[in-house]
């Protein structure tokens, strides 16, 4: 049962901490496509806490939150090593063709807020599948998240040239091959 406080304090926690709390899955996840799916568990639990705990229980938000995404982060890694030790690392895709379950990805993100012709996208989606995540990082946290150049290379420990370089290389191939 809900008290009328939680949903209100929910929202409260989940403004306060969202951008952080994207920002930190996005620097430590090993995929993009694991990313919104740590994310709703984090906030998940927090909301579980909160109907389990009251609404004057959490005093620092965003390290509560913080410390559940780590946890998040590390149990979806330890299960995922699992899953892949107990199933066959191989998968018949359509064309009969034997294909590593390790090379099959979820969209990398939605790519659709930015081009509207299918067949464009599904070539734009190819493009990114074939970089490194550390470029898809950068991207979602950019284009996704709307960070800064300087905000991105804090969350990725990484200089903020070292961003631009990345960031500038792959528009400079996604306009050269789909001008």
């Amino acid at each position: 049962m809900t008290g009328p406080n939680i949903p209100l304090r929910f929202d409260e926690l989940y403004n306060a901490t969202h951008r952080s709390v994207l920002s930190y899955i996005t620097a430590k996840c090993c995929n993009t496509a694991d990313i919104q799916d740590i994310a709703q568990e984090v906030y998940v639990e927090l909301y579980q806490l909160l109907e389990k705990r009251g609404v004057d229980y959490i005093k620092n938000e965003k390290a509560l939150a913080l410390r559940i995404a780590r946890q998040k982060l590390s149990r979806h890694y330890s299960r995922m090593e699992r899953l892949r030790m107990a199933v066959s690392m191989t998968q018949s895709n359509d064309a009969g063709d034997e294909v590593a379950i390790t090379e099959l990805e979820a969209e990398e993100f939605l790519m659709e807020d930015f081009v509207a012709d299918k067949l464009l996208l599904d070539e734009v989606r190819e493009l990114f599948q074939s970089k490194p995540q550390d470029v898809k990082k950068v991207f979602y946290l950019f284009y996704g998240l709307g960070q800064t150049i300087p905000e991105i290379a804090r969350a990725l420990s990484l200089s903020e040239s070292n961003v631009k370089h990345k960031l500038y290389r792959t528009l400079q191939q996604l306009r050269a091959q789909f001008k």
